[in-house]
This record gives C-alpha cells, sequence and structure tokens, in this order.
C-alpha cells in the first residue's frame, strides 16, 4: 500500500527559493486551531500539541481504508489587528506587541479527508482525554492563488530581513497583500537549532 506523502504530491508549495518568487497555490484543505498571544508562551504550545493526536487519528483511521497518508507539516496563518495598529504589517510585526498576534495553525489534509471525518477523530481524541483544546479544531479550507513566497533560514527574530526582502519585491511588481501573513515550518522548531531552521515565508497578493 502507497502511503501518501503531500510534501511529495504538491512539491512547489512545500518548497521556496531563497529569495522573493511569484507562485500560483492551489486551493487545500486543512484541520486547524486559533489562538491569540506570544507564540514563546504555553498556549501557543498546547494548540501545536492540540493538533497532532487529531491529525494521526485521521491517518490510522484512512490507513483502515488502505488510504494511508504522512502527517503533513506544521503551518501557521499571522495576523493583528489592524485598526488598533494603524499603518503595521507583518513586515513592521516586531512593532507591535506579541500578546496582539493572532494565528491559525495548520496542518493540511489529503483532499479526501472529510469534515465528517475530523469529527470523528475528535470524538475519539475526545473520549481518550488526551487533548482538552480539541473540540476548538476545526476543518478549514483555502485559496491563496497568486503569491509570494521565499525560504528563510534561521531563528524567527530575524524574519523581518526576509519579510522586508519580499515587501520590496511586492512593491517592485506593483503587488499588494490580499490575505494572511503564511508560515510553513519545514523544520521542527522545537528540536531544531534556531540558527538551521527552515521556513517558507507566503504573502497572497493580487
Amino acid at each position: 500500500m502507497d502511503k501518501l506523502d503531500l510534501a511529495k504530491k504538491y512539491k512547489p508549495y512545500f518548497t521556496a527559493k531563497t529569495k522573493p518568487e511569484l507562485v500560483e497555490i492551489e486551493p487545500a484543505r486543512f484541520i486547524s486551531i486559533c489562538g491569540k498571544g506570544d507564540p514563546s508562551e504555553q498556549p501557543f504550545a498546547d494548540r501545536i500539541e492540540a493538533l497532532y493526536p487529531v491529525a494521526y487519528a485521521l491517518k490510522f483511521m484512512y490507513k483502515a481504508k488502505d488510504k494511508d497518508f504522512v502527517v503533513s507539516k506544521l503551518e501557521g496563518l499571522w495576523w493583528f489587528d489592524e485598526k488598533k495598529f494603524p499603518g503595521k504589517t507583518m513586515n513592521t510585526s516586531v512593532e507591535v506587541p506579541r500578546s496582539e498576534w493572532e494565528y491559525r495553525l495548520l496542518i493540511r489534509l489529503p483532499d479526501f479527508v472529510s469534515k465528517h471525518d475530523l469529527e470523528k477523530a475528535k470524538e475519539v481524541i475526545i473520549e481518550k482525554k488526551k487533548s482538552a483544546l480539541a473540540d476548538q479544531l476545526e476543518y478549514f479550507t483555502m485559496n491563496e492563488g497568486k503569491s509570494v513566497q521565499m525560504l528563510h533560514v534561521g531563528p524567527f527574530s530575524t524574519e523581518i530581513q526576509s519579510l522586508q526582502q519580499i515587501g520590496i519585491f511586492m512593491e517592485k511588481n506593483k503587488l499588494t497583500r490580499n490575505g494572511l501573513h503564511h508560515e510553513i515550518y519545514l523544520s521542527d522548531f522545537r528540536k531544531t537549532d534556531p540558527h538551521k531552521l527552515k521556513t517558507i515565508l507566503r504573502e497572497p497578493v493580487k
């Protein structure tokens, strides 16, 4: 039985160059959970931990149907209240208190995974009491379309340098924002040396 690996099937989605480039991103489905606050604090980690038991419950449900798949990379959408912080964007997010950052954590799902089965997987995990946050998980669809992205190598604290490069590229090509700042964590930041982290930074544009 072949195991579906989304990173291989959708290679352009999960790869980026170290310089900004314009790409076209296909519609995708996710298991997701939202939160607000400093990503270095415990509630953020708790939400990551809530995603994985349900993702693996789905994996084993579909493995029993001969549709096994690899649990995908962690991703995140990031934003803050731009009315409260006028003139600021994710390119200037260091000027916004981290307590004001909002996020949606994501794990991409194969297209054959249904919302109904996600609810069943949540019930399994809630019944086993493996996650107090499992009930907050949502089935989420996203169609970013035209986007600018680049690969950031290094700690999250230096992402601003890559975001500024993306901003310059957008300005040069007369592109404007058309969605939320998106990050794909190719490295497990809980275990990887910060200077070796690889993160795709993506900005939907029009």
